[in-house]
């Protein structure tokens, strides 16, 4: 299993990791199940056994996972958390082991084309979890950049919806129970100290300060402005439509379970983080870790999808940064910049004329002309894409409480049943880490025709099952975020000389992760030399440099993933393209590419190679 137990947030949610996440203890063996359903089995299709199959499993965890109803748009289990204990770890585990078992009871020459990759993938996701369980306390429960102290209050304010009173039960009832839920958190905090694994120093630093701003404010506070988790409950009950006793009543539950439960839980979060920070090793990279090398390899494997080691990744990062340093040069002629590159980065991060007004104003312009992209990007769209996205998508400020540890920018899926939008989420914190030469590559990214049309994409899709929607491929959804970015200049966007060298920026960052990734985990750099690095070979701010490598350190790997991605999507339309030459549409290719949901690279390259064949013969 991957890390969602512990990285539901605003980017990724649990059902990313739904097929490694069900208990045991309710979980039939392959044989008994067979033993149970032999009538019904015999009077079934391969096709409707394996279909039941995975309507079945994706339904057993689904239950048994309350933060991916709620994502989802389910309020099956509205007033709990997920069961993070070690025990539910290893009854996931065994049910993985299960799942892999019954699956070989399936004949694949019996299924459809469409079945025979579903049964694929869903293998595939469950040796991956597999492999993973190798490193179960490897992963950092809680880190600077997101974690259960930052998912807690922003899933509560942006997924936890009160319509009723019932709704606002189910809150409160949430409330109740963080100490229960940090509880199991701190065990695996924990389990990885007995193991020898921590963040680096620094993080604890930021982790503590996110933890205080929750419990800061009213009513843990006796004046001042209202805490986070305060303002909103106080919204949202106030808003019901009930007797004014009733909004009391609810009312005063919410301001004792934020005093009785709540607080006390953040307490002891923090009390544990400064225990850890004076436990954990020198250094930044997970090279400091045991088996560190190994966790690292596993990390590039999984956020890649492809068997690429560090030095060759670390030197394809090195290439795309010559060759787009090339691309800016011709940007700098247009613009009629005298001077080198460097002094050209330097006029890019300075000049007024690229950055509004760090106040309200500033920040709401921004966000306006956002939109403004996305909309006419979506006027365009018709003459590149069949498959269209029926989900709305809006675009939103990160929420001040956790916008000093948050990213840049990024996307929550909307709700499959379409009572919540999908959201490109603004980080408006700095004002200089935020230029308007790079809006609309960030907007073609998070929004349309990147994030946004991929996964509400995939959620809509019929006729694959429901697992397959929320596959964990991070080479294939960032890859197609960043694919998007050079699509939208392939499609007439960047009129502005300006914005076209935004959007060769945003690959260069993406180029430079490769670099500083590989050289913070495997080549031992530190945090200092990986921001040097940014620094001197990216328009960026110093600011956003730091906050990027501190990310990267975070989630070892994972920035890997964008640019190697993006560079397989590249390879496989020239491909189309060089083959097909008048029979290549662009629709065609990226219906192809979106029909069957996220897949590893690997499954993608067949998919596009059967594609091609086909289209030549027709």
């Amino acid at each position: 299993m991957n890390t969602s137990l512990f990285r539901i947030g605003a980017v990724a949610i649990a059902v990313s990791g739904l097929l490694a996440c069900s208990p045991a203890s309710n979980e039939q063996t392959p044989s008994q199940a067979q033993s149970e359903n032999t009538k019904e089995i015999a009077s079934q299709s391969e096709s409707q056994r394996l279909n039941a199959f995975f309507e079945r499993t994706f339904e057993e965890d689904l239950k048994r996972s309350p933060l991916s109803q709620s994502y989802l748009g389910y309020k099956w289990d509205y007033d709990k958390w997920d069961d993070v204990s070690e025990e539910a770890v290893e009854q996931q585990m065994a049910t993985t082991k299960n799942r892999l078992e019954e699956l070989e009871s399936f004949d694949a020459e019996k299924l459809n084309e469409q079945e025979k990759l579903s049964l694929k993938l869903y293998r595939y996701q469950l040796e991956r979890a597999i492999e993973n369980d190798k490193f179960r306390h490897h992963t950092y429960v809680i880190n600077q950049f997101r974690g259960p102290h930052t998912m807690v209050p922003s899933f509560l304010i942006n997924i936890h919806t009160v319509k009723s009173e019932e709704d606002a039960r189910a809150y409160i009832s949430r409330l109740d129970k963080v100490d229960e839920y940090f509880a199991q958190v701190i065990e695996q905090m924990k389990l990885r100290q007995e193991a020898g694994v921590f963040p680096p120093a620094w993080a604890y630093d930021q982790m503590i300060q996110a933890s205080q701003n929750v419990v800061t404010g009213v009513p843990f506070d006796t004046e001042g402005a209202p805490s986070t988790l305060w303002e909103d409950i106080d919204k949202k009950i106030r808003a019901l439509e009930v007797e004014d006793t009733v909004k009391q009543n609810l009312l005063a539950e919410a301001k004792a379970a934020l005093l009785t439960a709540v607080r006390p839980a953040y307490e002891d979060m923090i009390a544990q983080l400064r225990e850890q920070q004076k436990l954990t090793p020198e250094g930044d990279g997970v090279w400091r870790l045991p088996e560190g090398k190994e966790w690292y390899d596993n990390r590039l494997s999984w956020y890649t999808t492809t068997d690429l080691s560090a030095d060759e990744i670390h030197q394809i990062g090195l290439d795309n940064v010559k060759r787009i340093h090339n691309d800016m040069q011709e940007i700098m002629q247009q613009v009629k910049f005298e001077g080198n590159l460097q002094e050209f980065f330097e006029f890019m991060r300075t000049d007024e004329q690229f950055y509004y007004a760090d106040s309200n104003e500033g920040r709401q312009r921004y966000l306006d002309e956002a939109k403004q992209h996305i909309d006419k990007m979506r006027e365009a769209l018709p003459e590149y894409f069949g498959l269209m996205p029926e989900a709305d998508m809006i675009v939103k400020r990160v929420e001040p409480f956790r916008e000093q540890s948050a990213g840049k920018a990024f996307y929550q899926s909307p709700a499959q049943d379409g009572s919540r939008p999908g959201i490109y989420y603004a980080n408006l914190y700095d004002m200089t880490a935020m230029p308007t030469y790079q809006m609309e590559a960030l907007a073609y990214h998070e929004g349309i025709p990147g994030h946004h049309m991929q996964r509400a994409i995939a959620q809509e899709l019929e006729g694959i099952p429901m697992f397959q929607k929320f596959l964990s491929a991070t080479a294939y959804t960032e890859g197609w975020g960043l694919y998007s970015e050079e699509l939208a200049k392939d499609m007439g966007f960047y009129a502005d000389a300006y914005a076209d060298f935004g959007r060769l920026a945003m690959e260069l960052w993406r180029a430079c992760r490769l670099v500083v990734d590989t050289g913070i985990h495997a080549k031992q750099w530190s945090r200092e030399e990986a921001v040097e690095y940014l620094v001197v070979n990216t328009p960026n701010p110093k600011y956003d440099a730091q906050k990027a490598i501190e990310r990267y350190i975070a989630l070892p790997g994972q920035a890997t993933a964008y640019m190697i991605g993006k560079l397989k999507i590249m390879e496989l339309r020239d491909k189309a393209q060089q083959e097909l030459g008048d029979k290549f549409s662009y629709p065609e290719f990226h219906d192809e590419v979106l029909k069957d949901g996220p897949v590893p690279l690997s499954v993608l390259t067949e998919k596009v190679d059967r594609w091609i064949a086909k289209t030549k013969q027709s």
